[in-house]
């Protein structure tokens, strides 16, 4: 039996982060650095342990972006990620209920970005693809990333997505590493 535990990155044990860690290492390999790891930090976890073990693990964190010039508290989704031999079980889909309820209740927006892997599983929860251009704020000011282009996914939170203009430039803060 699998059991669910949501709790800010402060609150987690030292060790639970460190196997969180790995079981990232593990399920993206080389495309999980340690910037990637920075980037859940700071939010909200959650955890699927089995018998003491992780198994699954996302996070959503607070970002900053802006729609046109529409500031936006966004709940931006990191580090999902299921152990390899535990995928096909619906661990995945538990965790992304648990983090949907976090953007929901306490951000405008959720986003993400998604690979090739993980598109199936956002969508079958009714996240949507972001159809305007994407810009990354630099020192210089916003940067259009069209390698971006089709990989960041959203949905509604205390706004609903209907209230959004998903043509519109969608911005996102500057980070280390990846924008989205």
């Amino acid at each position: 039996m699998a059991d669910l535990l949501v709790a800010a990155t402060h609150e987690l044990p030292e060790q639970l982060l460190r196997d969180v860690r790995i079981l990232c290492d593990r399920a993206f390999g080389d495309d999980f650095s340690d910037d990637d790891w920075d980037h859940c930090l700071g939010g909200l976890h959650a955890v699927v342990l089995g018998e003491g073990v992780v198994l699954a693990h996302g996070a959503v964190v607070g970002r900053r972006f802006r729609v046109e010039q529409r500031p936006l508290d966004v709940g931006y989704v990191e580090a999902v990620a299921v152990d390899p031999g535990h995928r096909g079980q619906g661990l995945g889909s538990q965790v992304m209920t648990a983090l949907e309820t976090i953007v929901s209740t306490s951000h405008e927006l959720g986003a993400l970005g998604t690979s090739d892997l993980g598109r199936p599983l956002y969508l079958s929860h009714g996240w949507v693809e972001w159809r305007g251009r994407l810009l990354g704020d630099t020192s210089h000011g916003p940067v259009h990333l069209p390698d971006e282009q089709g990989a960041v996914l959203v949905r509604g939170g205390t706004v609903a997505l209907a209230a959004v203009d998903l043509e519109a430039d969608l911005t996102a803060d500057h980070r280390a590493g990846d924008i989205f």
